[in-house]
């Protein structure tokens, strides 16, 4: 394969880390969707909802300030 670099390079990790966030988007709505499915309390899923939530933050947030910021 053939590399790439400058404006190429920077469009390349852009869409990779767009396609990243779209996939854990998908994934953390189906799990949310998924919930109820499991018979569990409403504390429970008020808590597990709570920490789900942190946990997308978490691993988006950083591919977002890269998108932003064009550190690569």
């Amino acid at each position: 394969m053939q590399r790439i670099y400058g404006d190429e390079q920077r469009a390349a990790v852009k869409q990779i880390q767009e396609e990243l966030i779209r996939q854990i988007d998908e994934l953390y709505l189906k799990t949310f969707e998924q919930l109820n499915d499991f018979g569990l309390g409403d504390g429970v899923i008020v808590r597990l909802t709570q920490l789900l939530l942190l946990s997308k933050d978490a691993a988006i947030t950083p591919l977002k300030e890269g998108i932003e910021k064009k550190h690569i």
